[in-house]
């Protein structure tokens, strides 16, 4: 009967203890649970701040990139400009001599060349240095890559020669170069001034 009369106390204690326990169980579950969430959502933020961050990292490292590329290619530019400079700086000057050796051709080829004997000794003496002149301004010309264009029976070329006339001529291939006008010249493989040729055409 005691036992009868004491067990709904003991019952009812027992009940609250349990409760108050579940209750505890609950809050610790559910704080643990705040604690999983927020470390978690930290965690996806961080991710976040991170990915930006390479993204932007990134970005600066492809103009940096870009911005090295442009510098070279400047300086290589600029390279070739100052080289460029160098070897045709004086092909202003060139085509102004060239007019002079000119001159100096015509001169030697007009000296009659029966007249030119050691009875005439000033006429000779007078030819033998234009010749000598002539043979040195070509060696100067060479010295500074200026070179003679003197095609005759080479194959027509439109960058090298320039065509006054076409015409049959008996023997010779057609498209190849008869008769040379006046000489043309290349300064270090460029053509300063072409060749005026005349060439052989289908009869």
């Amino acid at each position: 009967s005691f036992c009868l009369r004491t067990s709904p106390r003991l019952l009812c204690a027992a009940t609250q203890q349990k409760s108050t326990g579940q209750n505890l169980e609950e809050d610790q579950s559910q704080s643990q649970n705040e604690q999983k969430v927020e470390p978690s959502t930290a965690e996806k933020l961080l991710a976040e701040e991170k990915a930006k961050l390479e993204e932007q990292l990134k970005e600066v490292t492809d103009k940096y990139k870009r911005a090295l590329a442009d510098a070279e290619n400047i300086r290589q530019r600029s390279q070739k400009l100052v080289e460029e400079a160098k070897l045709y700086g004086i092909q202003s000057f060139c085509k102004d001599l060239l007019e002079v050796a000119d001159i100096l051709e015509k001169a030697t080829e007009s000296v009659p060349k029966e007249e030119i004997k050691d009875d005439n000794p000033h006429l000779k003496s007078l030819y033998e240095g234009l010749v000598m002149t002539e043979v040195q301004i070509q060696k100067v010309f060479k010295k500074h890559g200026l070179l003679r264009l003197n095609p005759v029976g080479a194959k027509f070329d439109p960058y090298e020669h320039e065509a006054l006339f076409h015409a049959p001529v008996e023997g010779q291939e057609p498209g190849t170069i008869a008769l040379v006008s006046k000489i043309g010249y290349k300064l270090h493989g460029r053509t300063l001034r072409p060749a005026l040729v005349g060439v052989v055409k289908d009869a």
